[in-house]
């Protein structure tokens, strides 16, 4: 596979039609599309630049995250945030389609642009993209995150470099992501008529500011679930490695 391709159609009043084909590198999940030509001043790295932001410039002349922004911006902008419309996101393992608000079509474009645009405090949702669940729910964004977190968890210790079972560094990188919509916020407003990406970017922070005071809770929610994984008797290891053995629900596994 050469890129790794998702594409947003956004149908709008008056039949207006706005397509944006995203196209990542299938390995490091990189968007491979060119932001916009001459880019406004707010895109600029220094101009409201996100106080915990590794990058320097001249390195990096313009914010990754503000640079990939700039064309959204420019469709959108005499689209107001409750507009309705039909929003088709198709990838190569699904096709869905919505209709809903524009923020929420923005916001969940943006789930994507934001960490496939080279921001390092971003980069940490790459396997979220890679699993692109288009206009997701809370629910279904806390059981994929929490998911993708302790599957990394999992592979740091396979490597070597210790793993946790508690979400301690998870509330970290989304406090890192909530410092850093904030600051996308603020370069927003000095664009002009960008209602409706402010309010897309207001709506994706939601998330990180509550997902680190309401997952616990809202993970004991869903607890029922894995009641299979939780029965008292565990197959020995004997067990696991012999074909075919009997879990204790009575399910018999080949």
């Amino acid at each position: 596979m050469d890129t790794f391709e998702i594409k947003y159609i956004f149908r709008l009043p008056h039949g207006r039609t706005e397509t944006f084909d995203l196209r990542l590198d299938p390995q490091t999940l990189e968007l491979l599309n060119k932001p916009a030509k001459d880019l406004p001043f707010w895109a600029r790295l220094d101009f409201q630049q996100c106080p915990h932001c590794p990058l320097s410039e001249p390195q990096y002349p313009f914010c990754p995250v503000a640079a990939n922004l700039v064309d959204v911006v420019k469709r959108f902008e005499s689209i107001r945030s409750y507009d309705e419309m039909d929003v088709e996101v198709v990838t190569s393992e699904r096709h869905v389609i919505s209709h809903t608000t524009a923020q929420r079509g923005i916001s969940s474009l943006l789930g994507v642009l934001f960490p496939a645009s080279g921001c390092p405090h971003t980069a940490f949702f790459r396997p979220m993209v890679r699993f692109h669940l288009p206009l997701a729910s809370e629910q279904d964004t806390i059981f994929r995150a929490g998911g993708m977190y302790l599957l990394a968890q999992y592979f740091r210790q396979k490597q070597g470099l210790g793993g946790e079972l508690n979400f301690d560094y998870l509330d970290r990188i989304y406090s890192n992501m909530n410092l850093l919509n904030m600051n996308v916020v603020e370069r927003l407003r000095h664009a002009d008529r960008t209602e409706s990406s402010v309010n897309a970017v207001v709506l994706l922070d939601v998330f990180t500011q509550t997902l680190p005071m309401v997952i616990d809770s809202q993970l004991a929610e869903i607890r029922y679930l894995f009641a299979p994984y939780l029965e008292n008797s565990s197959p020995t290891q004997e067990e696991i490695h012999s074909k075919p053995f009997q879990l204790s629900g009575g399910i018999n596994t080949t």
